[in-house]
Protein backbone atom coordinates (compact mmCIF):
# COMPACT_ATOMS: atom_id res chain seq x y z
CA UNK A 1 0.00 0.00 0.00
CA UNK A 2 1.48 3.10 -1.26
CA UNK A 3 0.49 6.37 0.34
CA UNK A 4 0.64 9.48 -1.60
CA UNK A 5 1.64 12.78 -0.11
CA UNK A 6 -1.96 13.96 -0.21
CA UNK A 7 -3.15 10.87 1.64
CA UNK A 8 -0.35 11.24 4.18
CA UNK A 9 -1.24 14.90 4.69
CA UNK A 10 -4.91 13.92 5.12
CA UNK A 11 -3.97 11.22 7.63
CA UNK A 12 -1.84 13.71 9.63
CA UNK A 13 -4.66 16.24 9.51
CA UNK A 14 -7.17 13.59 10.69
CA UNK A 15 -4.83 12.57 13.53
CA UNK A 16 -4.35 16.23 14.53
CA UNK A 17 -8.11 16.74 14.44
CA UNK A 18 -8.56 13.63 16.61
CA UNK A 19 -6.03 15.02 19.13
CA UNK A 20 -7.85 18.34 19.08
CA UNK A 21 -11.19 16.61 19.74
CA UNK A 22 -9.68 14.56 22.60
CA UNK A 23 -8.10 17.70 24.10
CA UNK A 24 -11.42 19.59 23.81
CA UNK A 25 -13.28 16.65 25.43
CA UNK A 26 -10.84 16.54 28.34
CA UNK A 27 -11.04 20.33 28.72
CA UNK A 28 -14.85 20.27 28.59
CA UNK A 29 -14.90 17.49 31.18
CA UNK A 30 -12.68 19.50 33.53
CA UNK A 31 -14.72 22.64 32.81
CA UNK A 32 -17.90 20.73 33.68
CA UNK A 33 -16.35 19.61 36.97
CA UNK A 34 -15.26 23.17 37.72
CA UNK A 35 -18.72 24.55 36.93
CA UNK A 36 -20.31 21.87 39.14
CA UNK A 37 -17.97 22.83 42.00
CA UNK A 38 -18.80 26.51 41.43
CA UNK A 39 -22.52 25.70 41.53
CA UNK A 40 -22.03 23.84 44.83
CA UNK A 41 -20.04 26.77 46.22
CA UNK A 42 -22.66 29.26 45.04
CA UNK A 43 -25.43 27.16 46.62
CA UNK A 44 -23.48 27.00 49.89
CA UNK A 45 -22.86 30.76 49.77
CA UNK A 46 -26.53 31.38 49.01
CA UNK A 47 -27.61 29.20 51.93
CA UNK A 48 -25.11 30.94 54.22
CA UNK A 49 -26.23 34.36 52.97
CA UNK A 50 -29.87 33.43 53.62
CA UNK A 51 -28.95 32.37 57.16
CA UNK A 52 -27.01 35.56 57.70
CA UNK A 53 -29.88 37.60 56.26
CA UNK A 54 -32.28 36.03 58.77
CA UNK A 55 -29.87 36.69 61.61
CA UNK A 56 -29.36 40.29 60.47
CA UNK A 57 -33.12 40.75 60.19
CA UNK A 58 -33.57 39.43 63.75
CA UNK A 59 -30.72 41.65 64.95
CA UNK A 60 -32.22 44.73 63.28
CA UNK A 61 -35.62 43.95 64.79
CA UNK A 62 -34.09 43.54 68.26
CA UNK A 63 -32.09 46.74 67.77
CA UNK A 64 -35.24 48.63 66.79
CA UNK A 65 -37.04 47.27 69.86
CA UNK A 66 -34.10 48.24 72.06
CA UNK A 67 -33.95 51.74 70.55
CA UNK A 68 -37.69 52.20 71.12
CA UNK A 69 -37.21 51.15 74.75
CA UNK A 70 -34.23 53.50 75.16
CA UNK A 71 -36.18 56.39 73.61
CA UNK A 72 -39.13 55.71 75.91
CA UNK A 73 -36.89 55.60 78.99
CA UNK A 74 -35.01 58.67 77.82
CA UNK A 75 -38.30 60.54 77.46
CA UNK A 76 -39.12 59.61 81.06
CA UNK A 77 -35.73 60.86 82.26
CA UNK A 78 -35.82 64.16 80.32
CA UNK A 79 -37.94 65.94 82.99
CA UNK A 80 -35.31 65.01 85.60
CA UNK A 81 -32.61 66.72 83.55
CA UNK A 82 -34.90 69.71 82.96
CA UNK A 83 -35.57 69.92 86.71
CA UNK A 84 -31.83 69.65 87.43
CA UNK A 85 -31.15 72.49 84.98
CA UNK A 86 -33.89 74.60 86.60
CA UNK A 87 -32.47 73.80 90.06
CA UNK A 88 -28.98 74.82 88.93
CA UNK A 89 -30.37 78.12 87.63
CA UNK A 90 -32.26 78.67 90.88
CA UNK A 91 -29.13 77.96 92.94
CA UNK A 92 -27.18 80.36 90.74
CA UNK A 93 -29.86 83.04 91.19
CA UNK A 94 -29.88 82.40 94.97
CA UNK A 95 -26.09 82.68 95.04
CA UNK A 96 -26.25 85.99 93.17
CA UNK A 97 -28.94 87.27 95.55
CA UNK A 98 -26.84 86.15 98.55
CA UNK A 99 -23.81 87.99 97.19
CA UNK A 100 -25.91 91.12 96.66
CA UNK A 101 -27.29 90.85 100.22
CA UNK A 102 -23.79 90.36 101.62
CA UNK A 103 -22.65 93.46 99.75
CA UNK A 104 -25.57 95.50 101.10
CA UNK A 105 -24.96 94.21 104.65
CA UNK A 106 -21.28 95.10 104.37
CA UNK A 107 -22.18 98.62 103.26
CA UNK A 108 -24.73 98.91 106.10
CA UNK A 109 -22.20 97.68 108.68
CA UNK A 110 -19.63 100.17 107.40
CA UNK A 111 -22.15 103.01 107.60
CA UNK A 112 -23.31 101.87 111.06
CA UNK A 113 -19.70 101.65 112.23
CA UNK A 114 -19.04 105.18 111.01
CA UNK A 115 -22.23 106.46 112.64
CA UNK A 116 -21.38 104.66 115.91
CA UNK A 117 -17.89 106.12 115.86
CA UNK A 118 -19.29 109.59 115.20
CA UNK A 119 -21.86 109.15 118.01
CA UNK A 120 -19.25 107.93 120.50
CA UNK A 121 -16.91 110.75 119.53
CA UNK A 122 -19.77 113.23 119.94
CA UNK A 123 -20.68 111.77 123.36
CA UNK A 124 -17.08 111.98 124.55
CA UNK A 125 -16.78 115.52 123.23
CA UNK A 126 -20.02 116.49 124.99
CA UNK A 127 -18.78 114.84 128.22
CA UNK A 128 -15.54 116.76 127.99
CA UNK A 129 -17.50 119.95 127.31
CA UNK A 130 -19.78 119.35 130.33
CA UNK A 131 -16.77 118.58 132.52
CA UNK A 132 -15.06 121.71 131.26
CA UNK A 133 -18.20 123.77 131.85
CA UNK A 134 -18.68 122.27 135.31
CA UNK A 135 -15.08 123.03 136.20
CA UNK A 136 -15.43 126.52 134.87
CA UNK A 137 -18.54 127.10 136.97
CA UNK A 138 -16.76 125.71 140.02
CA UNK A 139 -13.80 127.99 139.48
CA UNK A 140 -16.09 130.94 138.80
CA UNK A 141 -18.04 130.23 142.02
CA UNK A 142 -14.85 129.96 144.02
CA UNK A 143 -13.68 133.29 142.69
CA UNK A 144 -16.73 135.09 143.84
Amino acid sequence: MNLTFGQLAGLIAAFAFLLLVVFICVSLSKLTQTINEMNKSIKTLTDDADGIAHEVEDLVQKTNTLMADINQKSAKIDPVFDAAADLAKSVSDLNTAGQDLAGHLKDSVQKTTKMSLAYNTGRKAFKVYRAFKARKQTTDSERK
